[in-house]
């Protein structure tokens, strides 16, 4: 679109910006935790010494030469032969990050024939998650909504999806996690009526929900989507995930797995929402799809063909978290007054996204908001965690 809104790409050049702090600093946790997490032989572990020295001081290198041809081309594709040589530091951060998972997967021989070949390195963290405390007692709370008005409970399943996007683990493992600012959780833009009016409950449609997160996060994804089938808001929901580990707790197929047993391994409302999820996988009622795409360093605008399509065919699309945000707007320094209807307009139907602000893309606030906002907290508001958005572009 030649009259599309821009805005200069965000890269992790500027020592002190945020974007330098998770190339310098989480990522070589990151490294560390995996490294440790999983009984890895010496080759691992020399392969993620050499990852953890390329962070540091290195260059952005090719994938290896025995890396499948067609992996490997998608990845020039995807911009790879521009970037290598470049310092990870220059090259736009969606990109770094998103290559910087794909060669941790290379050191740990997640891709390569062998007895590690598919062996998620963030599987312990992300397993850790639904069994702990937390996870027991917010399963538990479910029990309170039993009774409660069909709106009520959507409500608050709604912002129950929405906030646990709060804190994934790739931010809880890193430095800036640890010492997140205290900042009272709001809203900083809730398009939640309009979002409600996209479902209405006529048993017809499709929700396309992109995932972000497994673990604490993808049970109450999962949550909602049981409701709005429930309540014959939708008819049939797809859930998109990764097609391979990626971002630490970036949800997969056997993340999904683990989060639907979970549930129906708990008792009371839990149980019974996991039951209906189950019948429904059963049935076609709710499907789980991937696709390469998904993992790619790119925005939603260079979407591929076949998920234009599936997207557009749904009566709306849902995008969850920080990451989905970043490749949704573009992941550029807008002017945070810049509609988000305006970067939306490229994609191909209703599209709405939930997220908790981890990073320095914003859209889409009135211009009150971003100057109380910036008063009380200066710019640490986009990044901490405690804030989040509800915001949808209808086609209205």
């Amino acid at each position: 679109m030649p009259d599309a809104p821009t805005a200069p790409l965000i890269t992790g050049a500027a020592p002190g910006s945020f974007p330098h702090s998770v190339l310098a600093e989480r990522h070589p946790a990151i490294i560390r935790q995996v490294r440790d997490a999983l009984p890895y032989g010496p080759a691992q572990h020399r392969a993620l010494d050499g990852l953890l020295r390329s962070c540091a001081d290195g260059v952005i290198e090719d994938l290896p030469e025995e890396t499948d041809p067609a992996d490997r081309a998608r990845w020039h594709a995807w911009g790879l032969a521009e970037y290598v040589g470049k310092s990870w530091y220059d090259a736009p951060w969606l990109w770094s990050e998103s290559y910087f998972y794909r060669v941790l997967l290379d050191a740990v021989g997640y891709f390569a024939p062998g007895p590690w070949q598919g062996i998620d390195p963030f599987r312990p963290f992300k397993y850790a998650e639904l069994g702990a405390p937390e996870t027991q007692e917010e399963l538990a709370a479910l029990d309170a909504l039993e009774g409660k008005p069909a709106g009520e409970r959507g409500r608050a399943l709604l912002h129950g999806s929405l906030w646990g996007n709060r804190a994934d683990l790739s931010f809880r493992l890193s430095a800036e996690g640890a010492r997140s600012r205290a900042a009272t959780p709001g809203l900083v833009a809730d398009d939640s009526d309009t979002l409600w009016s996209l479902l209405p409950p006529d048993g017809a449609g499709t929700l396309c929900l992109v995932a972000d997160n497994a673990g604490r996060e993808l049970v109450p994804d999962l949550l909602l989507t049981a409701h709005l089938l429930d309540e014959h808001r939708i008819a049939r929901a797809v859930l998109y995930v990764k097609p391979w580990p990626y971002y630490v707790s970036d949800a997969t197929t056997a993340d999904v797995v683990d989060a639907l047993t979970r549930l129906r391994s708990a008792s009371g409302a839990a149980a019974a929402y996991g039951d209906t999820l189950w019948r429904a996988m059963a049935d076609g009622r709710l499907t789980v799809r991937t696709h390469p795409f998904l993992a790619s360093p790119l925005p939603y605008t260079d979407l591929p063909d076949d998920l234009r399509a599936e997207f557009a065919e749904a009566r709306l699309t849902l995008f969850k978290g920080d990451l989905n945000y970043r490749r949704l707007v573009g992941d550029r320094y807008w002017p945070p007054t810049t509609p988000f209807r305006d970067v939306t307009a490229y994609f191909p139907g209703p599209v709405a996204t939930l997220r908790t602000l981890k990073s320095d893309v914003i859209t889409g606030l009135p211009a009150a908001t971003e100057t109380a906002l910036n008063a009380a907290e200066g710019r640490s508001w986009r990044t901490s965690g405690t804030h989040a958005l509800i915001q949808v572009d209808p086609r209205m």
